[in-house]
């Protein structure tokens, strides 16, 4: 089998994305989520399919965001749609910690593409109920600079053409920034923009080029929340045609954010991956979204460490992806959430010390969950698309090389390794009448490739393949299985029914439930 790369270019300048802070991972219960008990196994069997996460609420925002003041609030400076540039303008001769209403209508900035909006520390702009800021398909940016702790509420922004990779709110990812009760749509690039600290809430990320929000500072970021948001219909410029590969598009994508909670958002309809934490990101918490129909992957966590997914309900999704694969003859497991080189790592300080996978619906995907180690892909080798970056573990890429890369520590310390993941508790469904699909879906998988590449490299053969399918602690568990699932083991060429899953040597899927003619 090839390399399997669902990847990944580095990300050039500021991309947009965010999230909330809310409570911890799984170390305790968290007060705000319903239904905290984990489910009997008899009880998921029995329950019926809900509509979002364990909430029962869908995030359905983008038709009806909350309305802004009708009228300007004490202090604040009254921006006229009917003054081209007028926002701008009177940002730039306001002192700090202004707040800024603007007016029903449609508000412009002067005409070239690099006039935006530069916000001082603490400033608030509301929009009024109607407000808009539109670039004309003109203006790449909408708000810049570097600014921390700028408010954006009640405000549509659209019609911006940022360049690719770069964003459209909070262009240099400045921290701090909250964003709520905001569209941000039909927009080039990406929409948002993330900084450290920043938090999304209750917007509407709809049809923007490339990304809903792209979570990128050049310094990394701590502290990232998404609550409560709608993102759907991004990528609409279609990158990863344009540039086969890439890995530059979808609903969210992350790229070393330290600590970030993504919940209760309805991700869909996007063109690629709903939600995609791409290279070293840590702890991470994923809980009671509804993550629907996307063309590719609900999630991908990958080169990454420490997450909880949990309580999310996920459905319908990879059939445009997956089905182009198996057209072409892959034989991979293309999956619905899929781990790649991800897992926990106990040395690495988060709120869990594993990848934990519990609690989920899983209905009618193209496939399940699958654990991936490229064995040729590590810090230091040609085969790491993320080539300037080496493993949390190891901060200097030029210290994995021979002779050292080949002993402890650097021998394990050098990869990104999957391990430690559990999952358990999960409810998987699939009706292959209605995926429309017989032989090439409805696959579970723990697998890595035949390491080859570089020359130099200690890892040739098949021992990461052996690793990650019996070594290094990643179980499925206490399960609920409706339809024709199966599993693949090692390599692609190792498939099994469900007792020769639950047997020796891999002994998976203890006290799980399958009823493979169920069908849903």
């Amino acid at each position: 089998m090839g390399i399997k790369r669902w990847h990944r270019g580095v990300p050039a300048a500021p991309l947009a994305v965010v999230l909330l802070a809310v409570a911890g991972c799984d170390a305790a219960p968290d007060a705000r989520a319903t239904g905290t008990a984990a489910p009997s196994r008899s009880a998921a069997a029995a329950a019926p399919s809900p509509s979002a996460g364990a909430s029962g609420a869908v995030a359905r925002v983008c038709d009806k965001l909350k309305g802004g003041p009708a009228e300007a609030p004490a202090g604040a400076v009254t921006v006229d749609p009917s003054v081209v540039g007028d926002l701008a303008a009177k940002t730039e001769n306001s002192p700090p910690h202004t707040t800024f209403w603007l007016r029903p209508g449609t508000h412009r900035l002067e005409p070239g593409p690099y006039d935006q909006v530069m916000p001082k520390a603490g400033d608030v702009y509301l929009g009024a109920p109607g407000a808009v800021l539109d670039g004309g398909k003109t203006n790449q940016y909408a708000f810049g600079g570097t600014s921390s702790d700028v408010t954006i509420r009640h405000l549509t922004v659209q019609h911006f053409v940022a360049p690719h990779n770069e964003g459209v709110v909070n262009h240099e990812s400045a921290p701090g920034w909250v964003i709520e009760h905001t569209a941000v749509q039909y927009n080039s690039g990406a929409g948002l923009m993330a900084g450290a600290g920043q938090r999304i809430r209750a917007s509407c990320l709809r049809a923007n080029g490339q990304y809903g929000l792209n979570g990128y500072a050049a310094s990394g970021i701590t502290g990232l929340v998404l609550e409560g948001n709608e993102i759907t219909g991004n990528n609409t410029d279609d990158w990863e045609r344009r540039q086969p590969g890439c890995g530059c598009t979808g609903g969210a994508k992350f790229w070393a954010v330290d600590r970030a909670d993504i919940r209760g958002n309805w991700v869909h309809d996007n063109r690629g991956t709903g939600l995609w934490a791409d290279t070293n990101n840590n702890d991470f918490l994923i809980a009671d979204n509804l993550i629907e129909r996307n063309d590719g992957s609900a999630l991908i966590y990958e080169i990454s460490y420490n997450a909880v997914i949990r309580n999310n309900t996920i459905r319908r999704n990879n059939w445009v992806e997956g089905r182009q694969e198996a057209d072409r003859g892959d034989d991979f497991p293309y999956a619905t959430v899929y781990v790649s080189e991800a897992g926990g790592e106990p040395r690495i300080p988060a709120r869990t010390d594993k990848i934990e996978i519990h609690r989920n619906l899983l209905e009618d995907n193209w496939s399940g969950i699958t654990l991936w180690e490229n064995a040729d892909r590590f810090c230091n080798s040609p085969a790491n698309t993320s080539s300037e970056d080496c493993t949390l573990l190891v901060p200097e890429v030029a210290r994995c090389r021979q002779p050292a890369i080949a002993t402890a520590p650097l021998n394990a310390d050098c990869r990104w390794k999957t391990q430690r993941v559990e999952i358990h508790d999960n409810r998987f469904t699939l009706d292959t009448s209605t995926v429309k699909c017989t032989e090439k879906c409805g696959f579970m998988a723990v697998l890595a490739n035949y390491g080859t590449y570089p020359d130099w490299s200690p890892y040739h053969g098949d021992r990461v393949a052996e690793a990650i399918t019996l070594k290094q602690d990643n179980r499925w568990y206490d399960n609920v299985y409706a339809g024709p699932w199966r599993f693949v083991v090692h390599d692609t060429s190792r498939v099994l029914d469900s007792g020769q899953w639950q047997g020796a040597p891999y002994r998976q899927d203890a006290g799980s439930t399958f009823r493979p003619k169920a069908g849903g």
